[in-house]
């Protein structure tokens, strides 16, 4: 990392263990104008800057300024960001069927989009440079909502998510058995099974490759992570990043490198 970068993770409370994986924060004082790739990874977040918030392109190429606080919802392809400022920002990490009582709605209503959140956060004032208090800031009002609202999970959802996890194959079912977790899915974590499984196989590459890594090192990589030879990668590179492996590595700095390079840890979420 830059001068002055940090990147810190903390575990959330137990009592609220069984909807968020973890909350993490993000500083850097002076970061360069480079545009980063930001992959899926399979789960919703709750983002709330402290300083500049960064520009997103939109889908007819121009930059908007995103909101200082946002929910990002599942994604099923990358976004590009880019900083105007000095970058702070605090984050809860959603597991995959965690978000949908945060949201109070389905989590589908938010896929592949970023939801303004300030009215929903106003009075969080996590302290500028203290990583541990803007974490605690943000699950001090998580907490209050849990216990105000009577959170709760899907065992069915929770179930098959934790399956997926563990890399365990996918059960034989009958069609309307699958239609209906489907739709339980598209509820609770905003992307169907497939699209689940695609994403988790995808992140794991991540955690099998080894920085400055060449071709050879990335198909490696590929292989342990689940897939079956260099051209099946490739195809999800370009699906959730639109670049190759070699491009994406040579390209992304900062931000995106440190969520990337952030372990998918396997096993499943805990229950409620």
């Amino acid at each position: 990392m830059g001068e002055g970068e940090r990147y810190d993770e903390f575990p959330p409370p137990p009592s609220l263990a069984a909807w968020v994986k973890v909350i993490w924060t993000y500083a850097n004082p002076a970061p360069s104008d480079t545009v980063q790739r930001i992959a899926p990874d399979g789960c919703a977040e709750l983002i709330l800057d402290i300083g500049s918030p960064y520009e997103e392109q939109g889908p007819d190429g121009g930059w908007r300024l995103q909101p200082p606080a946002l929910f990002a919802g599942q994604m099923t392809r990358p976004i590009a960001i880019r900083p105007v400022g000095p970058v702070e920002l605090v984050a809860v990490r959603f597991h995959p069927d965690g978000a949908r009582d945060w949201l109070g709605a389905a989590v589908s209503t938010a896929t592949d989009a970023r939801l303004d959140m300030v009215a929903r956060l106003k009075g969080v004032a996590p302290p500028p440079g203290d990583p541990k208090a803007q974490a605690r800031a943000m699950t001090d009002r998580l907490d209050a909502l849990r216990l105000e609202q009577g959170w709760t999970i899907d065992p069915a959802v929770r179930a098959e998510v934790g399956s997926m996890m563990d890399d365990q194959p996918t059960p034989d079912r009958s069609p309307a058995e699958q239609r209906a977790l489907q739709r339980r899915f598209l509820d609770r974590v905003g992307i169907s099974p497939r699209m689940l499984r695609s994403v988790i196989r995808f992140r794991r590459v991540f955690d099998h490759v080894q920085p400055g890594e060449e071709a050879s090192g990335w198909l490696e990589a590929g292989l342990g992570a689940g897939y079956f030879d260099q051209p099946q990668m490739a195809r999800d590179f370009r699906r959730f990043l639109g670049c190759t492996a070699t491009e994406w590595a040579r390209e992304q700095v900062e931000l995106a490198r440190a969520i990337a390079s952030q372990t998918y840890k396997p096993g499943p979420p805990h229950s409620a």
